[in-house]
């Protein structure tokens, strides 16, 4: 399960990386044409465009990556629980590296917003363990169940005593009536 979670937590950075890369190439990009169309060179032009401006490129890197590593996660975690987490925390971190890197600024209500999402993230987390056969908030977990002994009756005196396990065996173990480790001898 640990790996999972590890696993949901690279795809949630690759994916805000890839959003924020995909975004500053695309300014780049915009910038060069000075509002020309992309295919405005026709396709070769754009294969060179793309090639100039590799910060687009590395973020749609990273989508794929993204989805590698979220595909890896979804094996173990529930949907319900993932794809919030991998939503909402990756909204609020473009919003937070936008707002620093690319000069974005946001309202006050616009900042309640993210407040309050990152609160329902923080509850679905939370209850996330329950959902995954984990002990529920205030509980101990159970401990761990081991093999039962097998157990008979003593006649005689009524008590409970363990009884050895018969062999299944045909053949001895040990030929000739001899120990463990008698060829050594």
């Amino acid at each position: 399960m640990g790996k999972n979670v590890i696993a949901l937590i690279v795809a949630l950075v690759l994916n805000a990386t890839a959003n924020l890369l995909i975004k500053m190439g695309m300014r780049a990009i915009d910038l060069e044409l000075q509002g020309a169309g992309i295919l405005s060179s026709g396709p070769w032009g754009l294969v060179r465009l793309l090639l100039r401006h590799w910060v687009l490129l590395v973020g749609l890197g990273c989508f794929a990556a993204n989805v590698v590593f979220y595909a890896f996660a979804l094996q173990k975690l529930p949907i319900s629980v993932a794809y919030p987490i991998m939503v909402t925390s990756g909204f609020a971190i473009i919003v937070i590296v936008a707002g620093a890197l690319l000069r974005e600024q946001l309202t006050v209500t616009q900042w309640v917003g993210v407040a309050t999402i990152l609160i329902g993230v923080t509850l679905v987390a939370r209850d996330a363990g329950r959902q995954m056969g984990g002990p529920a908030r205030g509980q101990r977990s159970a401990p761990r169940k081991s093999f039962p002994r097998r157990l008979s009756a003593d006649a005689a005196t009524g008590r409970f005593r363990a009884r050895r396990r018969r062999s299944t065996r045909s053949t001895p173990r040990y030929p000739q009536g001899k120990g463990r480790g008698s060829c050594f001898r």
